[in-house]
């Protein structure tokens, strides 16, 4: 299953690379590496015992903290402190270097959950709002549809947040406010009382949809995270709102680990292709999946990226997916997808590095329809190494990998 899956969907699309050199050094690479990842398996378990053993010796009296900390050094659990140093690392999405905004881990395995967190970037505060017990209220159960009741609550909650994110110039609130427009490129509002303000961080209104005299969306910017304001007085929640609004979209998760190690149960061959293939249509930006909900077929697909026009009429562009990061597995677990020479399973982790690696190529090569990142970089989740000696081997691995596979140096960041 795996070898006709890259053979068949992968390689034929990455034209820098040939067939039988790409499964020679996939062999290579096993030959260097599965034996050093045997060996800091072996470690681990021989510091283990060590530690155990010295537990049994302790019976259940209580342990010297100090003596405790001088047997964890003697025996290398323990590593010598390092000198300080700095260290800069280039090419890093924003997303990742200065962005505070929340990520989701989602398992791959799962297209529709995949795809539910790709598509988590941006979000509805009024559907928020209205379908959770963020606002505390008995519910119209008699209800099958909208409840207005319950939707001046949410316009109320509502405005307050902007109070808090958007604060408006000398101290009104939002909930007086009976339009939200443009005059000569800036953004103000105009108040229930004829006052006309602006924010009180003019800098935090950076773009709109429509036109100038009559927009659809206002965009601003708090501390690096989006919002946007829809407009629409013809909307049945728009109709109730005093100022016109049906919604309220918040830039939310701006990071999501596709996840093949804990959140899944890839055993064998035939799970390991559905993980490597649904991470392949994230990177081609053709993953899709339909499902039933309520009696109807619905298919889901990754959203596009969001068009604007900045306060001066200029197309702006801003993404419209979570930033993706993909987890392979540890060092300990073995797969029989690739079985090595001596017919043992090969390392997993050695696999999900150059699979995930070889599928990324996607994106880095500008095979795509839904970029992910814009810097040029893959980013790997590497969990659960044990000291630096797992550190420096899977530096190596991703080293080796970005030769074997012709991917700039330091494009594999591990996190």
């Amino acid at each position: 299953d795996l070898y006709h899956f890259v053979e068949d969907e992968v390689l034929p699309e990455l034209d820098d690379i040939d067939s039988k050199k790409y499964w020679s050094n996939l062999e290579s690479l096993l030959d260097e590496f599965a034996p050093r990842n045997r060996a800091l398996l072996a470690k681990r378990d021989d510091l283990q015992a060590k530690i155990d053993d010295y537990h049994k010796k302790s019976g259940n009296g209580s342990l010297d903290p100090k003596a405790y900390e001088s047997f964890l050094r003697d025996i290398g659990y323990l590593q010598p402190s390092v000198e300080p140093f700095q260290i800069e690392t280039k090419g890093v999405d924003d997303e990742v270097s200065s962005i505070a905004g929340p990520q989701l881990v989602v398992p791959i395995m799962n297209a529709r959950f995949a795809l539910n967190a790709v598509n988590a970037r941006w979000g509805s505060l009024f559907d928020a709002l209205y379908g959770t017990d963020l606002i505390e209220q008995q519910r119209n159960e008699t209800s099958k549809g909208y409840d207005p009741a319950r939707g001046q609550l949410v316009i109320q909650k509502a405005a307050a947040i902007l109070d808090d994110i958007l604060p408006l110039e000398a101290g009104p609130h939002h909930a007086s406010v009976i339009s939200y427009c443009l005059k000569d490129g800036d953004f103000i509002a105009k108040m229930r009382d004829g006052h006309v303000v602006g924010l009180k961080t003019p800098e935090q209104y950076i773009g709109f949809k429509g036109s100038q005299e009559a927009p659809t969306s206002l965009l601003f910017r708090n501390n690096g995270l989006h919002l946007e304001i829809k407009i629409d007085p013809n909307n049945q929640v728009g109709r109730a709102h005093p100022a016109s609004v049906k919604d309220i979209i918040l830039e939310s998760a701006v990071t999501t680990i596709q996840d093949c190690e804990d959140s899944v149960a890839a055993v064998d061959a035939a799970d390991k292709t559905l993980v490597y293939r649904n991470w392949l249509g994230l990177m081609r930006g053709d993953l899709s999946t339909t499902f039933s909900k309520n009696g109807k077929n619905i298919t889901r697909t990754m959203v596009e990226d969001r068009i604007y026009l900045d306060r001066h009429g200029k197309q702006l562009v801003l993404p419209g997916r979570s930033l993706l990061l993909i987890r392979n597995v540890g060092h300990l677990m073995t797969s029989d997808a690739v079985l090595l020479s001596d017919g043992t399973e090969a390392p997993e982790g050695v696999l999900d590095a150059y699979f995930t690696s070889t599928i990324a190529k996607f994106d880095l090569d500008g095979k795509t329809t839904r970029k992910n990142s814009r810097t040029g970089s893959v980013y790997i989740v590497k969990p659960k190494m044990h000291g630096p000696e797992e550190v420096a081997f899977t530096v190596s691995l991703f080293t080796a990998i970005e030769q074997y596979l012709g991917i700039s140096p330091l494009t594999l960041k591990i996190g």
